[in-house]
């Protein structure tokens, strides 16, 4: 079957040009114009990617993605003209993908949306539980569990959780971390890994799983600690 995407973009021009777009790669499309026409359709349809303008009429794009992220962890690219750090920010943290800032070129766009539908597909292999110290990561369920308490992360804090699980004692470089986790190329001004670390170390403390800890390595990265094991 055809990648079924959602496309929720209030400018006429640009939403008919991605359309075609989308449509000539052999994409199936539903296109929104505002944020209750997008709602509806999530509630009716299912999606393998939503690409959602944030600046949206009606349910603007944040409280839309805050709508979906309580119903399904389907992979979300913010699109937005706002080029704050804040805004990028807000997006990551209420559980987005990946923000494209506009203007942007279709072929970055392209190559933006491949990363998170391989990444998709690589997610949905099925694989068995890990288990380290009564915490349990799943992937077939993109989730950790502690004593059987489920921690809720998003597909990006469970792919940063397990990427680090893989490498114990081993600092990885942001570089590495947004190449396999994000899927992109790290830059300077990016702060979404870092959003994800926080996220990821607060979700972790809810669930009483403190003795795993992503701490930081100046100069180098990000490293995952068992303290249990010291």
């Amino acid at each position: 079957m055809p990648t079924h995407l959602l496309l929720a973009e209030d400018d006429t021009h640009l939403r008919q040009d991605l359309e075609r777009h989308f449509i000539h790669r052999g994409l199936r499309v539903h296109a929104c114009a505002t944020g209750t026409q997008a709602l509806n359709a999530m509630q009716q349809q299912r999606f393998d990617l939503v690409l959602l303008d944030i600046m949206l009429p009606g349910i603007d794009g944040l409280s839309l993605l805050d709508q979906l992220r309580r119903q399904q962890a389907v992979p979300v690219m913010l699109m937005s003209a706002l080029g704050a750090e804040q805004d990028r920010i807000s997006g990551f943290t209420r559980g987005a993908d990946d923000y494209l800032p506009k203007p942007f070129s279709l072929a970055e766009l392209d190559a933006r949306m491949d990363a998170l539908l391989r990444r998709v597909a690589l997610d949905r292999q099925p694989a068995q539980p890990r288990s380290d110290s009564s915490v349990t990561l799943d992937a077939s369920r993109q989730d950790v569990s502690h004593h059987g308490q489920d921690a809720g992360l998003t597909g990006s804090e469970f792919r940063l959780l397990a990427t680090l699980h893989a490498h114990p004692g081993e600092a990885l470089s942001k570089a590495f971390l947004y190449q396999t986790v994000l899927h992109r190329a790290y830059t300077r001004l990016d702060r979404g890994l870092d959003v994800h670390v926080c996220n990821l170390r607060r979700k972790l403390a809810d669930i009483g799983a403190q003795h795993l800890q992503i701490q930081a390595v100046r100069g180098q990265g990000y490293i995952l600690v068992n303290t249990e094991n010291r």
